[in-house]
């Protein structure tokens, strides 16, 4: 298998109308998913909403055209969230886009050097535990809009949590009652349609319901200026010291992103029956975030639960991605505005449900009933370094402990022959 050989190239060869109508019919369904998604994971991330809609269009149009897998569908995901607040709190925007851009090229790098088998040998306890810690760190995140509290400020997912408690005198009724029945209907509406996303319906209710009754509930628009313009190639100022500076985040951008790229790969092939080509996906997962960084967007990565919408809906081709970033260049353009009017608590209610459905917490219970101690205590550190510390800590500690329990183990097998 070559180290870089885009499906569109092959998945073109025999196209048929009915292939294109199902990519795009697909394409077109997973924008309608993506779009309240890539503005409350934009949220999260510390930017502005438009930012995360830049992600989706941008790097999700470079990696469908250039990436590995036929169907993996890019954009921003959960699990740079945290990463990404965190860098914008210290570095600003600018910081942002030199370690998203950093992390591109590492991901090149990777793909050229064939990493992406190696990949795989990352221990399951470390990625299961940071995936649970991310979780965590994204509900105390949303806690202060779901319950409309006041203050801010705070980095730190331990600060976080303080401020929450410190600050829980100044609890809004109308915005817990707004965040509370949108959870609601997050949970219930996959009973009732399956077709049409659940984050969508709340979105437009909670907007339409909070400014008719002009209920006291922060809006998207009160704290942050909306923008709908296109996204625009910006060059920041480089030196070497910045570089030095993030490069500890960039690693950790490329790490994360090509570990869920891959397993989102690994997911699509076994619904169907395909088999991804790992190293041009991390090449292309490398050109999707630079041009992301250049274009004024954050961290990309393939996502799973969008991946699985675009098979389950028909598509088989990356026709299907680069046709669901074009409907959400078009959505920019025109609705953006609009996105002025949807409720805090709403978005605090799809994140905590993302969270939630990431969380892995049946098999975090699952690995610490049935799995050997050495492994347990690596879930376990790595969940609360996560939590605690951040990931770079986190993946950096989960490693090194594998690694002397691996050799530990080695040791103890040897003198147990020799005896």
């Amino acid at each position: 298998m070559n180290t870089f050989e885009p499906k569109i190239i092959s998945s073109l060869k025999n196209y048929s109308k009915k292939k294109l109508i199902d990519d795009l019919v697909a394409g077109l369904i997973v924008a309608i998913i993506a779009l309240p998604l890539s503005i409350a994971l934009a949220i999260a991330s510390g930017v502005g909403p438009e930012k995360g809609l830049y992600t989706a269009i941008v790097a999700g149009f470079v990696i469908a055209l250039f990436g590995g897998s036929n169907v993996n569908i890019s954009g921003p995901t959960a699990a740079f969230a945290t990463i990404v607040a965190g860098i914008v709190a210290n570095e600003g925007i600018e910081g942002l886009v030199i370690a998203t851009v950093m992390a591109g090229i590492l991901l090149i790098i990777f793909g050229i050097c064939r990493i992406g088998s190696l990949i795989k040998y990352i221990p399951h306890t470390i990625t299961v535990g940071f995936t649970s810690g991310i979780a965590v760190t994204i509900i105390i995140g949303q806690l202060k809009d779901f319950f409309g509290l006041s203050g801010g400020g705070a980095i730190e997912t331990i600060e976080k949590l303080e401020m929450v408690v410190k600050n829980f005198s100044t609890f809004s009724l109308p915005s817990f009652i707004v965040g509370a029945v949108a959870l609601v209907i997050l949970i219930i509406w996959p009973k009732i349609s399956k077709k049409i996303p659940g984050s969508l319906i709340v979105v437009l209710l909670g907007a339409v319901v909070v400014n008719v009754f002009s209920l006291k509930v922060n809006t998207i628009g009160d704290l942050y200026q909306i923008s709908s313009s296109l996204p625009m190639p910006s060059l920041p100022t480089i030196s070497v010291e910045k570089v030095l500076h993030l490069l500890p985040d960039a690693f950790t951008i490329a790490i994360l992103a090509a570990i869920e790229s891959l397993l989102s790969c690994v997911v699509s092939d076994g619904m169907i029956g395909d088999k991804h080509n790992s190293n041009t996906e991390l090449i292309a997962q490398g050109l999707g975030n630079v041009c992301s960084g250049l274009f004024g967007g954050i961290p990309a990565t393939g996502a799973i639960a969008r991946t699985a919408a675009n098979v389950k809906n028909g598509g088989r081709s990356p026709v299907a991605g680069i046709f669901h970033a074009i409907v959400l260049l078009l959505i920019l353009v025109v609705l953006m505005p609009y996105a002025a009017w949807i409720p805090m608590p709403i978005i605090a209610a799809i994140l905590l449900m993302v969270a939630y459905n990431m969380s892995e917490w049946r098999h975090f219970l699952d690995i610490c009933k049935t799995s050997h101690i050495t492994d347990i205590i690596v879930l376990v550190v790595t969940f609360l370094f996560t939590v605690i510390f951040d990931l770079v800590v986190a993946i950096a500690v989960g490693l090194a402990l594998s690694l002397v329990f691996y050799l530990a183990k080695k040791i103890f097998s040897a003198k147990t022959k020799k005896n």
